[in-house]
């Protein structure tokens, strides 16, 4: 997908570029996967990429990607089989995570927690999604105010935004630039204790079918066996 293909449309069946082994498509999109491993190394902590292996997947393409994350800064990069075969299919991941837990590493967090809000926010966008800043209209500017008026402006901010693009723009791919992120509002959650700003279009209610997957999962109760999950 970051490297150019079709969109992928959830729900729907995925596009024969991503079926049949393609070197060249999937190394363009490989900058993303750079871009993910320099923002966890901003927290100062060890990286380990899972990759995860599906049926259609070619050992060309799973040797590509986990060599690119070990070259680019990744402490572990290891294939990841759990999702059909359980934690045996894990077994690997588990143990690259418990090594990179037992290295060294200096944490520390993206911004001070005194920072204004509005600065919280532009430090996200600038650090991790590597865009300009935030564009917030006058009335979004007053909310934020008055958040900080109220006693809220040392609290962390959760972002809830497109997870499609590092921009708000789902058409971007890849590692693009030179965008900003407008918030449409900026919302409290005072028990959980964070600020939540609502990037883009981005809706907090998650999407449902009108026919839900259950319909398709079913228990032989002779062998145990369960259907429809995937």
């Amino acid at each position: 997908m970051h490297g150019g293909g079709p969109n992928v449309t959830p729900g729907g069946g995925l596009a024969q570029e991503y079926k049949e082994e393609n070197l060249e498509l999937l190394s363009n999109g490989l900058v993303h996967l750079t871009k993910q491993i320099g923002n966890v190394a901003q927290y100062g902590t060890p990286c380990v990429v899972a990759v995860n292996r599906f049926h259609t997947d070619t050992e060309a393409e799973l040797k590509m990607v986990r060599e690119h994350a070990l070259k680019n800064g990744a402490f572990d990069a290891q294939i990841a089989e759990n999702w059909e075969k359980g934690g045996e299919g894990a077994v690997s991941l588990a143990q690259a995570v418990v090594n990179a837990c037992q290295t060294p590493s200096d944490f520390k967090f993206l911004y001070e927690l005194e920072q204004p809000l509005i600065s919280k926010m532009n430090i996200i966008v600038q650090k991790i999604y590597g865009g300009e800043g935030v564009e917030v209209s006058e009335e979004i500017a007053e909310k934020i105010k008055n958040l900080e008026k109220q006693g809220y402006g040392n609290l962390p901010i959760c972002m809830a935004k497109t997870h499609l693009s590092l921009s708000c723009d789902v058409s971007k791919k890849g590692v693009p630039t030179g965008f900003k992120i407008p918030i449409q509002d900026v919302r409290l959650s005072a028990g959980a204790g964070f600020v939540y700003p609502l990037a883009g279009t981005i809706s907090t209610m998650p999407g449902l079918p009108t026919r839900p997957a259950f319909y398709n999962i079913d228990v032989d109760t002779d062998s145990g066996d369960i259907t429809g999950l995937f």
